[in-house]
């Protein structure tokens, strides 16, 4: 699992038949810290996120087993929203 920020959504006209009823988002990955960790990539949201929100995400095959469907065109899906991150001191 990562953690990212929801920094926008995608609106597609077209999409596959497995996906039409599921928000896409894109998402910055980020660290513990929440600096951003790369480019931003596009996830399928099953938590609900908005802008803003900090967010867990899964990535690769086991992004398609959050989904109720057998089988989909997905690389990564939000899973969760992160309400609170505790780093202890070094």
């Amino acid at each position: 699992m990562f953690l990212g920020k929801v920094i926008g959504t995608v609106w597609a006209t077209r999409k596959d038949e497995n996906l039409r009823r599921f928000k896409l988002q894109f998402v910055q990955p980020l660290t513990a810290a929440r600096q951003e960790a790369g480019s931003p990539i596009v996830a399928v949201d099953m938590a609900g996120a908005g802008p803003g929100e900090t967010i867990i995400y899964i990535t690769a095959r086991e992004a398609v087993i959050p989904l109720p469907v057998d089988m989909a065109p997905v690389d990564a899906t939000i899973v969760g929203i992160v309400d609170r991150i505790d780093l202890a001191e070094k």
